[in-house]
Protein backbone atom coordinates (compact mmCIF):
# COMPACT_ATOMS: atom_id res chain seq x y z
CA UNK A 1 0.00 0.00 0.00
CA UNK A 2 1.48 3.34 -1.01
CA UNK A 3 2.56 5.58 2.15
CA UNK A 4 0.17 8.40 2.83
CA UNK A 5 1.14 11.59 2.15
CA UNK A 6 1.69 14.46 4.66
CA UNK A 7 -2.02 15.73 3.99
CA UNK A 8 -3.87 12.34 2.94
CA UNK A 9 -2.48 11.00 6.94
CA UNK A 10 -3.64 14.71 8.46
CA UNK A 11 -7.21 14.05 6.67
CA UNK A 12 -7.24 10.75 8.06
CA UNK A 13 -6.27 11.72 11.69
CA UNK A 14 -9.32 14.52 11.04
CA UNK A 15 -11.25 12.01 10.38
CA UNK A 16 -10.80 9.90 12.66
CA UNK A 17 -11.07 12.17 15.60
CA UNK A 18 -14.57 13.69 14.04
CA UNK A 19 -15.61 9.80 14.30
CA UNK A 20 -14.27 9.40 17.59
CA UNK A 21 -16.02 12.83 18.99
CA UNK A 22 -19.06 12.39 17.38
CA UNK A 23 -19.28 8.68 19.57
CA UNK A 24 -18.33 10.05 22.77
CA UNK A 25 -20.34 13.78 22.73
CA UNK A 26 -23.72 11.62 21.36
CA UNK A 27 -23.35 9.40 24.42
CA UNK A 28 -22.19 12.04 26.89
CA UNK A 29 -23.23 15.02 25.87
CA UNK A 30 -21.17 18.51 25.55
CA UNK A 31 -20.53 18.71 28.77
CA UNK A 32 -19.42 15.50 29.79
CA UNK A 33 -16.59 15.17 26.53
CA UNK A 34 -13.04 16.31 27.38
CA UNK A 35 -10.41 16.41 24.28
CA UNK A 36 -8.36 14.34 26.49
CA UNK A 37 -11.13 11.27 26.40
CA UNK A 38 -11.10 12.51 22.91
CA UNK A 39 -7.90 11.57 22.43
CA UNK A 40 -7.42 8.53 24.19
CA UNK A 41 -10.68 6.60 22.45
CA UNK A 42 -9.13 7.66 18.80
CA UNK A 43 -5.65 6.16 20.11
CA UNK A 44 -3.80 9.66 19.43
CA UNK A 45 -2.05 12.16 21.49
CA UNK A 46 -3.70 15.51 22.95
CA UNK A 47 -1.35 17.66 20.78
CA UNK A 48 -2.99 15.26 17.50
CA UNK A 49 -6.20 17.19 18.56
CA UNK A 50 -5.26 20.34 18.45
CA UNK A 51 -3.10 20.17 15.93
CA UNK A 52 -6.46 19.65 13.97
CA UNK A 53 -8.90 21.61 16.40
CA UNK A 54 -8.14 25.16 18.24
CA UNK A 55 -10.44 23.88 21.11
CA UNK A 56 -13.20 21.21 22.36
CA UNK A 57 -15.98 24.55 20.87
CA UNK A 58 -14.19 23.65 17.26
CA UNK A 59 -14.15 19.82 17.53
CA UNK A 60 -18.24 19.59 18.79
CA UNK A 61 -18.99 22.37 15.24
CA UNK A 62 -17.58 19.73 13.48
CA UNK A 63 -19.35 16.87 14.84
CA UNK A 64 -22.33 18.74 14.33
CA UNK A 65 -21.67 19.60 10.72
CA UNK A 66 -20.80 15.98 10.40
CA UNK A 67 -24.12 15.10 11.61
CA UNK A 68 -26.31 17.66 9.50
CA UNK A 69 -24.75 16.86 6.14
CA UNK A 70 -25.59 12.88 6.53
CA UNK A 71 -29.01 14.21 7.78
CA UNK A 72 -29.05 16.69 4.32
CA UNK A 73 -27.87 14.05 2.50
CA UNK A 74 -30.41 11.53 3.62
CA UNK A 75 -33.56 14.82 2.97
CA UNK A 76 -32.12 15.46 -0.69
CA UNK A 77 -32.52 11.68 -1.48
CA UNK A 78 -35.90 11.03 -0.09
CA UNK A 79 -37.16 14.22 -1.67
CA UNK A 80 -35.63 13.71 -5.12
CA UNK A 81 -37.59 10.60 -5.50
CA UNK A 82 -40.55 12.07 -4.74
CA UNK A 83 -42.72 12.54 -8.13
CA UNK A 84 -45.82 14.86 -6.59
CA UNK A 85 -46.91 16.82 -3.96
CA UNK A 86 -48.24 14.02 -1.76
CA UNK A 87 -45.09 12.09 -2.07
CA UNK A 88 -43.09 15.28 -0.93
CA UNK A 89 -45.14 15.29 2.01
CA UNK A 90 -44.82 11.70 2.81
CA UNK A 91 -40.88 12.39 2.19
CA UNK A 92 -40.99 14.88 4.41
CA UNK A 93 -42.83 13.62 7.06
CA UNK A 94 -40.95 9.97 6.71
CA UNK A 95 -37.50 12.06 7.40
CA UNK A 96 -38.99 14.46 10.09
CA UNK A 97 -40.15 11.55 12.05
CA UNK A 98 -36.53 9.56 11.81
CA UNK A 99 -34.70 13.53 12.57
CA UNK A 100 -36.90 14.05 15.89
CA UNK A 101 -36.14 10.76 17.37
CA UNK A 102 -32.57 10.73 16.90
CA UNK A 103 -32.18 12.29 20.78
CA UNK A 104 -28.80 11.92 21.25
CA UNK A 105 -28.28 14.66 18.96
CA UNK A 106 -31.34 16.66 19.12
CA UNK A 107 -29.90 17.45 22.85
CA UNK A 108 -26.14 17.70 21.38
CA UNK A 109 -27.65 20.58 19.14
CA UNK A 110 -29.33 22.29 22.40
CA UNK A 111 -26.49 21.80 24.51
CA UNK A 112 -24.27 23.46 22.01
CA UNK A 113 -26.41 26.50 21.47
CA UNK A 114 -26.91 26.86 25.03
CA UNK A 115 -23.37 26.89 25.44
CA UNK A 116 -21.99 29.31 22.84
CA UNK A 117 -24.97 31.88 23.86
CA UNK A 118 -22.16 32.25 26.66
CA UNK A 119 -18.97 33.07 24.26
CA UNK A 120 -19.32 36.14 21.65
CA UNK A 121 -16.82 35.14 19.22
CA UNK A 122 -18.59 31.35 19.14
CA UNK A 123 -21.76 32.61 19.10
CA UNK A 124 -21.39 34.29 15.84
CA UNK A 125 -19.58 31.06 14.78
CA UNK A 126 -22.77 28.93 15.57
CA UNK A 127 -25.29 32.00 13.93
CA UNK A 128 -22.90 31.61 10.57
CA UNK A 129 -23.31 28.34 10.68
CA UNK A 130 -27.02 28.39 11.36
CA UNK A 131 -28.06 30.70 8.44
CA UNK A 132 -25.80 28.23 5.89
CA UNK A 133 -28.52 25.63 6.95
CA UNK A 134 -31.45 27.79 6.53
CA UNK A 135 -30.16 29.19 2.76
CA UNK A 136 -29.14 25.31 2.00
CA UNK A 137 -33.13 24.11 3.17
CA UNK A 138 -34.56 27.61 1.40
CA UNK A 139 -32.25 26.25 -1.60
CA UNK A 140 -33.59 22.94 -1.19
CA UNK A 141 -37.68 23.72 -0.42
CA UNK A 142 -37.33 26.10 -4.01
CA UNK A 143 -35.82 23.43 -5.78
CA UNK A 144 -38.34 20.83 -5.11
CA UNK A 145 -41.60 22.66 -4.63
CA UNK A 146 -41.31 24.13 -8.29
CA UNK A 147 -40.35 20.54 -9.37
CA UNK A 148 -44.19 19.17 -7.58
CA UNK A 149 -45.37 22.51 -9.18
CA UNK A 150 -46.34 23.98 -5.76
CA UNK A 151 -46.30 27.76 -4.64
CA UNK A 152 -46.31 28.40 -0.96
CA UNK A 153 -48.39 31.29 0.39
CA UNK A 154 -44.88 31.89 2.22
CA UNK A 155 -41.52 32.91 1.02
CA UNK A 156 -39.43 29.46 1.11
CA UNK A 157 -36.61 31.50 3.32
CA UNK A 158 -39.54 32.13 5.86
CA UNK A 159 -40.77 28.57 5.97
CA UNK A 160 -36.87 27.24 6.52
CA UNK A 161 -36.29 29.04 8.73
CA UNK A 162 -39.51 27.76 10.66
CA UNK A 163 -38.81 24.55 10.10
CA UNK A 164 -35.40 24.81 11.50
CA UNK A 165 -36.46 26.36 14.81
CA UNK A 166 -39.47 23.93 14.85
CA UNK A 167 -36.75 20.80 14.05
CA UNK A 168 -34.78 21.08 16.59
CA UNK A 169 -37.69 22.80 19.27
CA UNK A 170 -40.04 19.97 18.73
CA UNK A 171 -37.22 17.23 18.57
CA UNK A 172 -36.34 18.82 22.19
CA UNK A 173 -39.59 18.53 23.67
CA UNK A 174 -39.77 15.03 22.36
CA UNK A 175 -36.73 14.07 24.41
CA UNK A 176 -38.52 14.90 28.03
CA UNK A 177 -42.07 13.75 26.78
CA UNK A 178 -42.35 10.37 24.63
CA UNK A 179 -45.77 10.74 23.93
CA UNK A 180 -45.73 14.19 21.86
CA UNK A 181 -46.94 14.34 18.96
CA UNK A 182 -44.25 14.29 15.82
CA UNK A 183 -47.40 14.80 13.40
CA UNK A 184 -47.35 18.30 14.34
CA UNK A 185 -44.94 19.53 12.36
CA UNK A 186 -45.84 17.58 8.70
CA UNK A 187 -49.70 18.24 9.41
CA UNK A 188 -48.20 22.31 9.35
CA UNK A 189 -46.42 22.07 6.42
CA UNK A 190 -49.10 19.79 4.74
CA UNK A 191 -51.88 23.15 5.69
CA UNK A 192 -48.73 25.46 3.95
CA UNK A 193 -48.81 22.91 0.78
CA UNK A 194 -52.30 23.18 0.47
CA UNK A 195 -53.21 26.47 0.74
CA UNK A 196 -50.59 26.93 -1.82
CA UNK A 197 -51.74 24.59 -4.36
CA UNK A 198 -55.58 25.98 -3.91
CA UNK A 199 -53.61 29.56 -4.61
CA UNK A 200 -52.40 28.16 -7.69
CA UNK A 201 -55.74 26.89 -8.72
CA UNK A 202 -57.45 30.10 -7.76
CA UNK A 203 -55.14 32.47 -10.28
CA UNK A 204 -55.16 29.34 -13.02
CA UNK A 205 -58.97 29.37 -12.83
CA UNK A 206 -59.07 33.36 -13.13
CA UNK A 207 -56.56 33.68 -15.93
CA UNK A 208 -58.83 31.69 -18.40
CA UNK A 209 -61.54 33.83 -17.67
Amino acid sequence: MPRLTRAESQAHTRGRLIATATELFLRDGYSGTSLDKVAEAAGYSKGAVYSNFRNKDELCLAVLERIRSSKDAAMIESLAAADGPEALLDAFTSWWESTAEDEPWVVLETEYLAHARRDPELRREVAARNARIRRAMTTLLTEHLERCDIKLPLPAETVATALSGMSVGLGLLRSVDDQLDLGALPALVEVLVTAGRADAARHSAAGRH
